[in-house]
C-alpha cells in the first residue's frame, strides 16, 4: 500500500493527467527501489482504485486513469450502504448546501446551460397519472439538482451536492417513496425549480438562495410525510 501512495504522490508531481502513460515496470522498480512483485501489487492497487489503466498488445502499457464522478459516487455509496441513512440526514446537508449553490450560480450559467435546466423542468410538467410516472418525475426533478451541481465552479461542493441527489433518488427508488403519487409534492416543487430558474438567469443570488432553501424546507417534510405514509400502509397490510 505504501509504495501505491508513493507512486500517488509521483503522478501528482510530475504532472501528470488522464491519459498520460507510465513508466514501465523496469523504471518503476529502480525510480521506487522495490521488487517486481511489489510494483506489481502497487500497481493493481492502483487499477482497483481506478487511478490507471493498463492495456495489453501494441501500445500497450499503464496510463494514467482519472475517476470519474460516476465512479466516484458509486464508490462512495457503497461506504454508506450499511449507515442506515435517512431522509433527514440527506436534508440536513442539502439545506446547507444548495442554497449556497444557488447563489453562485445566479447570472453565470449560460443560454445553453438555463436551456437544459428548463428541458429537465419540462419533463415535470404534467401530475403524474400512476405510481411508474411519479417514479419518473422523482429522477427527473432530482437531474435539474444534479446538474446544477456539476455547473458548479468548487468541484468539492458540486460533488457532495450531485451524491447527496443520486442518494436520493436511489432512496426514493427502493424505498419505493413514489407510491402512491404526491400531487402537492409535485406542484410545490415545480414551483420551486421554475422560480429558480428565473432567479438564475436574472443574476439575483439572494433570491435564488432564499428559493432553493425554501424548496428544500418544504421539500423535506413533504418527503417524511410520504415515508410515514408509506411505513403506515406497510404495518397496516
Amino acid at each position: 500500500m505504501a509504495v501505491a501512495e508513493a507512486i500517488k504522490v509521483w503522478v501528482v508531481e510530475q504532472g501528470l493527467r488522464g491519459g498520460d502513460r507510465l513508466p514501465g515496470e523496469a523504471e518503476m522498480m529502480e525510480r521506487f527501489g522495490r521488487s517486481k512483485g511489489t510494483i506489481r501489487e502497487a500497481m493493481r492497487i492502483l487499477e482497483a482504485q481506478g487511478l490507471i489503466k493498463t492495456r495489453t498488445g501494441p501500445g500497450g502499457g499503464s496510463f494514467v486513469h482519472e475517476v470519474s464522478r460516476m465512479r466516484a459516487q458509486a464508490l462512495l455509496g457503497n461506504y454508506f450502504y450499511f449507515k442506515e441513512l435517512g431522509l433527514h440526514d440527506i436534508y440536513q446537508m442539502r439545506r446547507l448546501l444548495e442554497p449556497e449553490l444557488a447563489a453562485s450560480l445566479a447570472g453565470q450559467l449560460s443560454e445553453a446551460q438555463l436551456s437544459e435546466l428548463e428541458a429537465l423542468m419540462e419533463r415535470t410538467r404534467l401530475p403524474a397519472g400512476s405510481a411508474e410516472e411519479e417514479r419518473e418525475q422523482h429522477v427527473a426533478s432530482l437531474l435539474v439538482h444534479q446538474r446544477l451541481a456539476e455547473f458548479a465552479d468548487n468541484a468539492l461542493l458540486g460533488f457532495v451536492i450531485g451524491f447527496m441527489a443520486q442518494m436520493l433518488s436511489d432512496m426514493t427508488v427502493y424505498r419505493k417513496l413514489y407510491d402512491p403519487p404526491n400531487v402537492e409534492l409535485w406542484s410545490k416543487g415545480r414551483a420551486y425549480q421554475l422560480q429558480l430558474l428565473e432567479a438564475l438567469r436574472a443574476g439575483e443570488a439572494e433570491r435564488a438562495r432564499q428559493i432553493m432553501s425554501d424548496h428544500m424546507a418544504t421539500a423535506e417534510a413533504l418527503m417524511e410525510a410520504q415515508e410515514a405514509e408509506m411505513v403506515k400502509r406497510f404495518i397496516s397490510a
